[in-house]
């Protein structure tokens, strides 16, 4: 059975931990679908695997053409989105725009959308009141990394307080999730214990209700790992290997036999 935005508050009532990770391809998804991955997100950092630096200069219509071909491998996992950077924050008018996009043309069923500030707070009200699922995303915020670098948040009173408060915030709005990125694992668990829905920790210790990471940290695809993200496998190695053993193949006449 597919999974649901209610199956996950379930779970996190039932405390069976929730495991997610990121797809941008038929193929990597259909293998994480079938590996018996909860939710699968469609993040921006898929602009990293596309060449850029940041996640910023990603688009819409990016974002839009890499989900569809993510759908087309996922059965049973929750498929999530991610809105790039500006496509949302201009207005509600924005925000509706390109999550209804989102939803229609990809077949998602939710969009995740940084930030929780009192006009975000609202946005989020607004989409859930129209029929969109929407999970939040507190602490590091990539599409901010101007303003706030990629320095773990939440290390001062202060500042804790004013995380928890956007968490609380946005389950107010009516977000079914929230993705807690880069922050104290005291300050995550504080966060869990007093929102009922689930938390999806990246970077934020052991105590969220679920788990996210970057597949392409996961497999040692990418160049640069943040420090939270754990290499399960190195196929960049893996595959530098098999390419360089054809290369000298065909060279030397050896392939094709």
């Amino acid at each position: 059975m597919p999974v649901t935005t209610q199956q996950l508050i379930q779970w996190k009532q039932q405390k069976r931990s929730i495991v997610a990770l990121t797809a941008w391809d038929y193929a990597i998804a259909q293998i994480l679908d079938a590996a018996g991955v909860d939710l699968i997100l469609v993040g921006d950092t898929m602009a990293v695997v596309l060449g850029y630096e940041t996640t910023l200069p990603i688009t819409l219509e990016e974002m839009l053409f890499h989900a569809k071909a993510v759908r087309r491998g996922v059965k049973r996992a929750l498929m999530v989105v991610d809105l790039p950077f500006m496509t949302y924050q201009q207005s509600l008018e924005q925000a509706m725009y390109s999550a209804g996009r989102v939803l229609k043309e990809t077949g998602a069923q939710a969009v995740k959308l940084e930030g929780a500030y009192p006009t975000m707070i609202d946005t989020v009200a607004r989409l859930v009141q129209a029929g969109i699922p929407v999970m939040g995303h507190v602490g590091l915020t990539p599409q901010s990394i101007h303003q706030m670098g990629l320095r773990q948040q939440g290390k001062t009173e202060e500042a804790m307080e004013r995380i928890l408060q956007q968490a609380i915030a946005l389950e107010q709005a009516g977000a079914f999730s929230i993705v807690l990125e880069h922050l104290p694992a005291a300050l995550a668990l504080n966060i869990t214990q007093k929102t009922s829905i689930p938390t999806i920790g990246i970077g934020a210790g052991p105590h969220c209700d679920g788990q996210i990471l970057v597949t392409s940290d996961v497999l040692g695809l990418s160049e640069k790992q943040p420090p939270f993200a754990k290499i399960y496998t190195n196929l960049r190695e893996s595959i530098t290997k098999a390419v360089q053993n054809y290369v000298i193949e065909v060279q030397e006449g050896k392939f094709p036999e």
